[in-house]
């Protein structure tokens, strides 16, 4: 019989047929809509190229396509994710073991609240990370700003209690000072 660990963060973890995760994504802009539609166009005409120039059914090029074009516009949009495999704040990928507190800051009457994350002492950022320009409601180094309506913070505190490592704490930034996430 084999040891597994079945802690919180160790093992991907599905419900009803996807991998559960919390994610805040940006609002729509008019260049990522372009770029969507752009890929779905450049396939469906490369599908009826294919069909005609190689006899290629062109169905089976769209549907091959179709999973990367989602993936790509999901990427572009998501702002803060963390799932089985990490955190991913902005385009910066961290694993669960650099990480050791989400850090969140809601500004007085500003329109965006601020998610950052802590590292853990030695940890460094993948190279060739971008690193946004330091906000002082925001004392972590690496952090994005989302809109307020789409970020609840109840929802990312159950969720990290569920399904993020043990040690990842959650931290709530206030101009008074910081205090953990009851």
């Amino acid at each position: 019989m084999s040891d597994v660990d079945r802690s919180p963060g160790t093992a991907p973890t599905r419900r009803r047929a996807r991998w559960e995760r919390f994610r805040v994504t940006h609002p729509f802009s008019p260049r990522d809509l372009a770029g969507l539609w752009g890929a779905i166009i450049g396939v469906v005409a490369l599908a009826l190229l294919l069909g005609w120039g190689l006899e290629v059914q062109g169905g089976a090029v769209i549907v091959a396509a179709l999973p990367f074009i989602i993936s790509w516009f999901e990427q572009r949009r998501t702002a803060f994710q963390f799932d089985a495999a990490g955190v991913r704040v902005g385009n910066v990928l961290l694993p669960w073991s650099d990480v050791s507190q989400f850090a969140v800051a809601t500004p007085p009457g500003g329109p965006h609240a601020l998610i950052g994350v802590r590292l853990r002492p030695g940890a460094a950022l993948p190279p060739g990370s971008v690193v946004p320009p330091r906000n002082p409601a925001m004392p972590a180094p690496i952090h994005v700003a989302v809109q307020r309506p789409k970020f609840h913070l109840t929802k990312l505190i159950r969720k990290a209690r569920r399904y993020a490592p043990s040690h990842v704490q959650i931290m709530i930034v206030e101009p008074t000072g910081e205090r953990v996430a009851v």
